[in-house]
């Protein structure tokens, strides 16, 4: 999937090996400090290996053990509706029709977390693409030093800008 893609480009843009077992659910996972757009930010990489439609009970065991509330956590998935190359970050609202962002948000109570959406457009049916190999333009602009992973990584600089925000001044 793009998620899965994106996960591994920042990874390796950052350094950081991505290792099957190790993390606190199924999957392959990461932890380190790293420098992102200039700001240095423990950052927690998990892939995780259920299906799509499943993957909120690993997701939300690897939230509970890396970050202090799912408000932390950011979920990257693709977005039929964005037209492909477009990354958008957003936080709370609803799963809408994605069903990897619908069992996450049932297994976190509802609770809001950010969302880096993944634009992917649609082209025919909407499994099949949704499913689908990436094409080598695509896997381009989604590789480690690609437009797509700069992009990535601006939003997750936003993203943790924000969330330390909250941290430092709950009331707001």
């Amino acid at each position: 999937s793009v998620g899965h893609l994106i996960v591994d480009s920042l990874a390796a843009k950052l350094g950081a090996e991505l290792t099957e077992g190790t993390g606190p659910a199924d999957g392959f996972f990461t932890r380190q400090l790293s420098e992102l757009n200039g700001q240095f930010l423990e950052i927690a990489f998990y892939k995780p290996m259920a299906s799509m439609n499943v993957l909120g009970h690993q997701v939300s065991k690897a939230c509970r053990a890396t970050v202090p509330s799912p408000a932390s956590m950011i979920v990257i998935h693709d977005d039929l509706d964005l037209p492909p190359a477009t990354v958008k970050g957003t936080f709370g609202g609803p799963p809408g029709g994605h069903k990897g962002v619908r069992s996450v948000y049932s297994c976190v109570q509802g609770r809001p977390f950010y969302r880096l959406q993944i634009g992917i457009g649609r082209r025919g049916d909407a499994k099949d693409h949704v499913l689908g190999q990436l094409d080598t333009l695509e896997r381009q602009f989604w590789s480690p030093y690609g437009k797509g992973t700069h992009l990535a990584g601006e939003q997750i600089s936003k993203i943790h800008l924000d969330i330390l925000r909250t941290l430092n001044n709950p009331d707001e």
